[in-house]
């Protein structure tokens, strides 16, 4: 695995997540899973992290030698191992997407260099993995150094996955970042890394590796559209044959209403009742009115134009007059965003609250407390979020897109079918409306609400099936490799590289 950040050791996004989750799952069934990252800042003082006490490792950029210090340790929780690439010029800054400088314009260099640093780890350990799991544009360049600059050295040997997290972000940089990383003057074409005059990496990484997976199967077919697609849709319709759309799980251990060490008392599907002093707990926190009867929305979430909470926003003022409902927020994001809800929170005391930040025990109380869970998604690759609230008796409204179609299952009134309510239109009529419906299942039929947690609760969202589906994934990409290899030395199949 090659990633920009993983949990528990440093998160900005879903991202982080996967990795984490998708590593321990994997060395669970027994496969040797090996995870480098940059040594951050923030890892700087990280426990149970100990130097390589083998020579510096040398990184060969293009026309120089770099060195970086190696350290190791044991992703907590997992048997996988962690690599961590220290190297204060490119990763001794205050955050994961910008240098030292504080400028995002450094990233061409800094993730040109974990790329190269990754490959030139494997041969410094000499372990020659059998596939490089790569994780969005700052890993894209990997593949693209697997197929020119490596073709004929052993790593070139080793299949490549790479994971679409969310097509918005593709790291463009200008042209002679392929000087800066060492890359062969004939990538820079179209059909390769080059995109309007610039290097594109996740283009890159995209054209050059062996499969390619996302993180739902909606946003697989979204993406080969022009609205997912955010200007690479015909690159991924014709490479459609090796896209594969895997949901992603969760961390059952971490998110679990039953040993959830934040939650003041634990619950079940079985038996609801800590679920109550949850909720207590949850409006005390906010500074919401103490009211057990009344139905409690929480939204945690980025606040971002991607997440749609503009429409919560809009509809506001509205929501809050004519249904008889609380709405916690947490998070934090654009200014506009965390301004609109300051001021419903203002207007609307005791029944609107909004904590602009992040806090992991508050995250877990929120979806913990609530009665229903908000998200709006203009669009949503997989999402998170929406698996934990079913998991802790929340049922997630949600927009009918990428993995909130795939993992939330519409409700059907009267039938005992569905964990959430899910709507089509990106508007805030639609968005209110189905709070409506929401809310008006909770008051008028409660015995269908108590049946949508149940549902929710019970559901299968642990990473097992996932995991599944990635091993196949890893074995079509090593078959692909070697067959590439076979067509390439004019022998059979069989007897190409292992």
């Amino acid at each position: 695995m090659v990633a920009p950040e993983v949990v528990p050791l440093v998160k900005v996004g879903g991202l982080a997540d996967v990795v984490g989750a998708l590593s321990k799952a994997l060395s669970g069934r027994g496969h040797d899973v090996r995870i480098v990252l940059p040594k951050y800042r923030a890892l700087r003082e990280i426990e149970n992290a100990t130097p390589l006490e083998s020579a510096p490792l040398i990184v060969h950029m293009g026309g120089h030698e770099a060195y970086a210090r190696v350290w190791e340790m044991p992703l907590p929780g997992s048997k996988a191992i962690c690599y961590l690439i220290e190297h204060n010029l490119y990763f001794d800054g205050p955050e994961v997407y910008c240098g030292p400088s504080g400028e995002e314009a450094d990233n061409g260099q800094r993730f040109s260099f974990l790329s190269r640093a990754a490959i030139d780890l494997c041969y410094h350990l000499n372990w020659m993995p059998d596939v490089v799991h790569c994780h969005d544009w700052p890993t894209g360049l990997l593949p693209v150094y697997l197929n020119t600059t490596e073709v004929d050295r052993p790593m070139g040997r080793a299949a490549t996955v790479m994971t679409l997290h969310n097509m918005q972000h593709q790291g463009n940089f200008p042209r002679d970042t392929i000087h800066f990383a060492g890359l062969p003057e004939s990538t820079f074409r179209s059909d390769s890394i080059e995109s309007f005059g610039q290097v594109n990496m996740l283009k890159g990484g995209i054209y050059h590796s062996s499969k390619i997976t996302t993180v739902s199967p909606t946003y697989a077919r979204e993406i080969q559209g022009s609205e997912g697609g955010c200007g690479l849709q015909h690159l991924l319709h014709f490479r459609a044959a090796d896209l594969i759309g895997v949901i992603n799980g969760i961390d059952e251990l971490e998110w679990n209403p039953a040993t959830d060490p934040h939650l003041p008392k634990c619950y079940t599907a079985d038996d609801l009742t800590g679920k109550s002093a949850c909720k207590a707990a949850m409006q005390k926190a906010y500074g919401l009115n103490e009211a057990a009867g009344v139905p409690l929305f929480s939204v945690v979430s980025r606040l971002v134009d991607q997440k749609g909470l503009d429409l919560l926003v809009a509809m506001g003022d509205r929501l809050m007059e004519t249904m008889d409902v609380q709405v916690a927020v947490l998070g934090t994001g654009d200014p506009a965003l965390e301004e609109g809800f300051k001021a419903l929170a203002a207007r609307h005391p005791g029944r609107f609250a909004a904590y602009i930040g992040f806090d992991n025990r508050l995250a877990h109380l929120s979806v913990g407390g609530s009665d229903f869970l908000l998200m709006p998604s203009r669009f949503e690759p997989c999402g998170l979020s929406q698996m934990y609230s079913m998991k802790y008796g929340a049922p997630p409204i949600v927009r009918a897109t990428g993995g909130l179609v795939d993992s939330v299952e519409q409700y059907v009134e009267g039938s005992g079918i569905g964990t959430g309510f899910r709507f089509d239109a990106s508007t805030a009529q639609a968005f209110y409306d189905t709070i409506g419906w929401a809310c008006s299942t909770y008051y008028d039929r409660p015995e269908e609400y108590a049946q949508l947690q149940a549902n929710g609760m019970t559901a299968d969202f642990s990473w097992d099936q996932s995991a599944d589906t990635y091993e196949s994934v890893y074995g079509w990409a090593m078959d692909a490799r070697r067959n590439a290899y076979a067509a390439k030395s004019g022998i059979g199949a069989v007897d190409a590289p292992q």
